[in-house]
């Protein structure tokens, strides 16, 4: 099917599943949003490090949201043409292919607890960068599902009966609204797992032989765009084409993606990609696949941030702190006017929710507050460690590429003003917030229209519409104290890791970091 010859008044249904909600959104051919439903789910954290949604709960909340969005349409519902579906990467599940029974809950991207079993693989952490593009790290899916293999007597029962499947999230969750329970992955949820080789498109053997999962029990890797199979809503039966990661599918919701622009997506956790269409190499960043065709790949430099909406969330639990939502943006501005007047050392906040990501890799880092300050205070220097964060992968990326023309920042969190200000002031880069900061779902439905023939008429929002809201850009401006508190930061970042053994792959570099 060639989606980009179909008439303009097709429609394209977009399944949008991330780390609390589940969305359901069907968009017209020039990027305008017809329908749309949000199905929050529940995240649990039964255990330090551990962090799991429940199987039912989301299948449930991705058919409700289904169903909310077709069933206003009446009539027009027959002019939906496709489907995809995006999906939080890192996540997965193990469940029976005969029965679809879920044996394991479907373990979170932020979950770590297996990080402590990684380390007798360490010696082999650059053979797994090369292969995967990724690193030695328990947010991918090689330990979780060892972890599930060696611990739940229903996942092992399965093997011994030959029903066991295990896999990317995705892939669970096209199984169970398919009618045709497919058993299939994509590159940019499969390459997640620390199996995938980004050279071959495939599980290699080799990760495989070494993290102990048979080849069997994972599901047949295809493209992004492939015929995954029907959605049956009831008398309708829609074709799903497309599946891809949210972070991957957020690159598209402005167009196609520019190699002189950086993109950021800042929700559960912050993600900062360059793209281009050869391999990166960067001895601590990611390599990711966000678009693969059986003819071409689309590659990111990639960092990624695992505490930001989520680390707000922990210090909101934390401090006893309510209203975060509604007080944050006044907290932001009132803070650098108090900034410019304190004498004393300012609050910072060395960031480790749910795992310090790029560029140190360090699962078990412990998230601290330096300094004194009233509580609206502490919440600000969490804001402030994710921009600094963001900083320094950014910084990282210039290894490789030039400094990017512009930064494009899309998600929950991109709604800050203070946030998105203090970022182009920190890097010296104008910052634009597109009117529509919800970008999985808008980029999911951009290719499946049909990529970039359509561009010319993608467009993020009407201004006839009285809810629009256009596109913010933030310039950069002189801010002595928010660069000597990031100066600041990096030395006690620096101190922290020069004070604790290191349990990542990388050495700090003193005075560097």
């Amino acid at each position: 099917m060639n989606a980009t010859r179909l008439p303009d008044r097709a429609l394209y249904l977009t399944l949008d599943q991330g780390g609390h909600a589940s969305r359901a959104l069907v968009f017209d051919a020039r990027g305008q949003i017809v329908a749309a439903d949000f199905q929050p789910i529940a995240v649990n954290h039964p255990r330090p490090d551990w962090v799991e949604h429940d199987p039912h709960e989301l299948i449930t909340s991705l058919r409700t949201a289904i169903g909310n969005v077709i069933t206003p349409l009446g009539a027009r519902s027959k002019d939906i043409v496709a489907a995809g579906l995006a999906t939080q990467r890192s996540s997965l599940a193990c469940w029976d292919k005969t029965t679809g029974t879920a044996l394991s809950p479907i373990i979170s991207w932020q979950d770590r607890r297996a990080h402590g079993e990684l380390k007798p693989f360490e010696p082999q952490h650059q053979a797994i960068h090369q292969k995967t593009g990724l690193f030695l790290n328990a947010h991918y899916g090689a330990s979780k599902l060892r972890w599930c293999l060696d611990h739940l007597p229903a996942v092992r029962t399965a093997q011994h009966n030959g029903t066991l499947i295990c896999g990317p999230l995705a892939s669970f969750v096209l199984f169970h609204l398919l009618e045709e329970r497919p058993l299939l992955a994509d590159p940019a949820n499969a390459s997640r797992t620390l199996l995938w080789n980004i050279s071959t498109g495939d599980w290699d053997d080799g990760l495989l032989t070494l993290f102990g999962i048979p080849r069997t029990l994972l599901p047949r890797c295809v493209p992004t765009r492939h015929h995954f199979g029907h959605l049956r809503i009831n008398d309708l039966m829609i074709p799903l084409i497309l599946a891809n990661g949210d972070q991957s599918a957020a690159l598209f919701a402005f167009g196609l993606p520019q190699a002189d622009t950086a993109y950021i997506n800042v929700g559960t956790g912050a993600f900062i990609q360059r793209v281009t269409q050869q391999r990166p190499d960067h001895p601590r960043l990611l390599t990711s696949v966000v678009m693969q065709t059986a003819q071409h790949t689309t590659y990111t430099l990639e960092g990624t941030i695992n505490g930001a909406a989520s680390a707000l969330q922990w210090a909101s639990k934390t401090l006893g702190v309510a209203n975060v939502e509604s007080n944050m943006e006044n907290w932001l501005g009132h803070h650098i006017t108090q900034a410019s007047m304190r004498s004393t050392a300012p609050l910072l906040f060395l960031n480790g929710v749910s795992g310090l990501g790029a560029p140190y890799w360090i699962a078990d880092f412990q998230s601290q507050f330096i300094g004194t300050g009233e509580v609206w205070e502490k919440m600000v220097a969490v804001v402030e460690s994710i921009v600094f964060l963001l900083h320094t992968n950014l910084h990282e990326m210039e290894s490789v590429y030039p400094a990017p023309h512009t930064i494009v920042i899309s998600g929950g969190l991109a709604t800050l003003n203070g946030l998105c200000q203090r970022l182009a002031d920190l890097s010296g880069r104008p910052v634009c917030r597109p009117a529509e900061c919800e970008a999985t779902a808008r980029g999911t439905a951009f290719l499946l229209a049909g990529s970039g023939t359509i561009s010319d008429r993608w467009s993020l929002h009407s201004e006839s519409d009285p809810k629009f809201i256009p596109e913010m850009l933030f310039t950069p401006s002189p801010n002595p104290a928010l660069q000597e508190r990031y100066r600041l930061w990096q030395q006690a970042m620096s101190n922290r890791l020069l004070k604790k053994p290191f349990h990542g792959l990388f050495q700090p570099v003193k005075g560097k970091v």
